[in-house]
């Protein structure tokens, strides 16, 4: 029975709703610039160098800052750093939304990506705190990833509408009222948390950390972009060589950045190597599945972007289940079960031959298998470190995911690009069946990761309740 000491009341569901709101932005502000690119492009007139500063320039800092503003949380406050985070991307928005150059543009975004990974770990690990009853802590990070997926699929929608009627800094607006919200009524519903034996911030380490990540995401783009080329893997190499010289610096400092202790737990360890690799095949296949909506079948971005909705949709509707599997089943059969459903849709990529209703039919199941994979690790992953460490976590899991998705991005959009020029593509309908037999090999692939990963789900946590 559930002690009621424990359980949330109203109050933290209202709570919960507020948290979800700026976490749904988050998804939402990655995919609905890329609607927005012509018509900034005919307003500010920027060079190629400035307009891909302007796209990647947020998931650049999202990702890299992630982990420092998650510990940063445990050690000022959780709520405190959230609504620091809310005021600073409402501001950022505005400033995006009027910039009259490209320059400002770029400054606006970058901001909004350092805003926005405080976002991310500060709803997680408040959620970690707010919800101390198990059942009901998966409730709400069902419902907490829920408001990602919707996030992702309402970009396109939302982009195209607000860019059918005004101008294209429109779209950065959306945030702004959201953010007004949780600045109101956060003090209000939000609790504060911090941790009782947080120590100094280490700067060497910020930098370190930085150092690492940005190197490393910059080149696996590139990788996806180009294909390989020495800027690619020499920054891919500078950013792992920096990242073996932040581990060894967090296992000698008393106040680490990231305790590497939590990595012992065989727990932690596997959910987030199932987190990154279930990263890795989904966001790689939806990458893939846009080029083949708009290069294969000829859609526009908009029409591609109402074409992923039963994707979104199918993620959205397993998500909501999540808990109800979660508490009827033991946590390896849904994982176990999620990933097998999974390795089915990728499948079915091999057997597209460029029909669009069996790449449609491929996205849903994938999504709807991988959603509960991934509401059920990051619950593992919370749940495994004490509250103390839970802003910590909570970062490592957000970098899993873009690190994750990054790389999966990289190797299977080249892998994609490799066999489309050894079949001999070349854009025309010779192309569309080259494209389809790339699609077939990371089908394959992506299948035989999510498998993979079925099988440490099975030897890890079949003694997890």
């Amino acid at each position: 029975m559930t002690d009621t000491a424990t359980t949330a009341g109203r109050r933290e569901w209202l709570g919960l709703v507020v948290l979800s709101l700026p976490a749904m932005l988050i998804t939402l502000d990655f995919s609905v610039l890329n609607l927005a690119v012509p018509a900034l492009s005919a307003a500010l007139e920027p060079s190629s160098t400035q307009l891909l500063w302007i796209v990647d320039s947020y998931g650049f800092m999202l990702a890299g800052f992630l982990i420092t503003m998650g510990t940063l949380g445990d050690r000022i406050g959780r709520r405190k750093l959230l609504l620091f985070g809310a005021g600073a991307f409402g501001i950022a928005s505005i400033v995006a939304a009027y910039a009259p150059t490209a320059e400002l543009l770029i400054v606006a975004r970058v901001l909004l990506g350092v805003a926005g990974a405080t976002l991310a770990p500060s709803t997680l690990s408040l959620i970690r705190t707010m919800f101390a009853d198990a059942r009901q802590r998966t409730v709400a990070i069902s419902a907490w990833a829920v408001s990602l997926s919707v996030g992702g699929a309402l970009g396109p929608v939302v982009g195209g509408v607000l860019l059918e009627h005004f101008w294209w800094g429109s779209v950065f607006l959306v945030a702004v009222p959201v953010m007004v919200l949780l600045l109101v009524v956060g003090p209000v519903l939000l609790p504060e948390y911090r941790s009782p034996s947080a120590g100094r911030i280490d700067l060497v380490s910020v930098g370190l950390s930085l150092a690492t990540i940005l190197p490393v995401i910059y080149g696996l783009k590139e990788l996806a972009k180009d294909g390989f080329g020495v800027v690619s893997v020499l920054a891919i190499v500078l950013g792992l060589a920096l990242g073996y010289a932040f581990v060894r610096r967090q296992g000698r400092l008393a106040d680490p950045l990231i305790d590497l202790r939590l990595f012992r737990s065989r727990v932690f360890s596997a959910a987030l190597v199932t987190n990154t690799f279930g990263y890795f095949a989904i966001l790689g296949a939806f990458f893939l599945y846009a080029q083949y909506l708009q290069l294969v079948v000829g859609l526009s971005p908009l029409q591609a972007g109402i074409w992923s909705v039963p994707a979104m949709v199918g993620l959205t509707a397993t998500s909501v289940v999540a808990p109800v599997l979660l508490r009827k089943l033991p946590v390896v059969a849904v994982l176990v079960g999620g990933l097998l459903v999974a390795s089915v849709g990728f499948w079915l990529f091999t057997l597209s031959s460029g029909a669009l209703a069996v790449v449609v039919a491929a996205s849903v199941v994938y999504s709807a298998g991988l959603a509960p994979v991934f509401i059920a690790v990051t619950d593992l992953m919370v749940t495994a470190a004490p509250e103390s460490k839970a802003g910590a976590v909570a970062s490592i899991s957000e970098t899993s995911n873009e690190f994750g998705g990054a790389l999966g991005i990289a190797v299977l959009g080249s892998l994609t690009t490799l066999v489309y020029r050894q079949q001999g593509g070349s854009g025309d309908a010779l192309g569309g069946e080259a494209f389809s037999a790339g699609m077939h090999v990371v089908g394959w692939v992506a299948a035989g990761i999510t498998v993979a990963l079925a099988v440490l789900a099975l030897v890890v946590f079949r003694k997890e309740s």
